[in-house]
């Protein structure tokens, strides 16, 4: 990958919870600018965090980062115990790289009573002590509602970063590229990525409510003898998906692959898209090294790629 190159030239202390280890590894590999840190990761006998941040007095003066992964309620305490105390440490600057903004698809509230825990974590967030480099550098990646950068206070500045690069490079690999159709699962998505990839054909599907169910169609373009990618921020169950593919292999699409930038895939409904023998499936399905758990669980399991996102934070951290 050879050493990042940067005008700007920064040396980063670069701390990380435990299931975010072998992305910072990597991250690290990227630049000698990027030195691993560490923390002591215990827990007192009635379950709450024992922490202890090794060398805290070495990077007195330093630009530090941690790289934070909220994969459950369950770790987000001991991480934000951790990332309320670095920037206390007289450190020169201080960076939050969390790529997967956990809580960002409840944003909105329907009803009275509905609580737009998005919004709550964004104010937890906001809250992070100054450094005596002012405030904290919050990089995120493909958050899932654009309107959510605004529920940010002045106290973190955001910086909002994207996977697309890694999945248009991939793209360009393939011995198919000239015959690449990029489709979206909603209006949603187009509107958050189609002028980074509006240089590939496009196809948009959309859902339609029939009595109690909601049909997804395909709302423009044509996939016909194309290899058809589609492409959403983030994964859950992956209905919508499986129901896209079926339809734009109806509408004759050649192959269908997916990209999502966060393969959340709660109790482990990736196992929906391994490939059957006699099924047609989706020929590559990319996700990014945002959802640690996630990584682990589909390593070398067809049709999964993993696209990481190291290169990409390590030039993040020198902004």
């Amino acid at each position: 990958m050879g050493e990042l190159k940067s005008l700007n030239k920064k040396q980063v202390q670069l701390f990380y919870c435990m299931e975010c280890e072998e992305l910072a590894r990597k991250v690290a590999a990227h630049s000698q600018l990027i030195t691993l840190q560490s923390i002591n990761w215990r827990n007192f006998d009635d379950g709450f965090p024992n922490l202890y941040v090794n060398n805290a007095h070495d990077i007195r003066g330093q630009h530090v980062a941690f790289l934070a992964s909220f994969s459950s309620p369950a770790v987000i305490f001991e991480q934000l115990s951790v990332i309320y105390n670095l920037p206390r440490l007289f450190v020169a600057s201080f960076t939050l790289v969390l790529p997967f903004f956990p809580t960002g698809s409840f944003e909105r509230m329907e009803e009275e009573g509905d609580v737009a825990t998005a919004f709550t974590m964004a104010r937890i967030l906001s809250n992070i002590p100054i450094s005596r480099g002012g405030p904290t550098s919050l990089v995120i990646y493909d958050i899932h509602a654009l309107q959510e950068r605004f529920y940010f206070g002045d106290h973190v500045l955001p910086l909002f970063e994207t996977g697309i690069p890694l999945l248009k490079l991939r793209l360009h690999q393939l011995p198919d590229a000239d015959n690449i159709v990029v489709a979206f699962p909603d209006d949603g998505a187009w509107k958050r990525f189609h002028k980074l990839l509006d240089h590939f054909p496009m196809v948009i599907c959309t859902k339609v409510r029939e009595g109690d169910k909601r049909i997804v169609r395909l709302k423009e373009g044509n996939p016909a003898n194309c290899h058809v990618v589609i492409v959403d921020d983030l994964v859950q169950s992956g209905g919508t998906l499986i129901e896209c593919q079926k339809v734009l292999v109806a509408h004759g699409a050649a192959k269908v692959s997916a990209y999502v930038t966060h393969g959340v895939f709660p109790k482990r409904s990736w196992e929906r898209f391994t490939k059957k023998n006699d099924e047609k499936g989706f020929t590559f399905f990319w996700i990014t090294d945002s959802c640690p758990h996630t990584v682990k669980a589909i390593e070398n399991t067809a049709p999964f790629e993993v696209l990481s996102l190291a290169g990409s934070i390590a030039e993040a951290l020198q902004i």
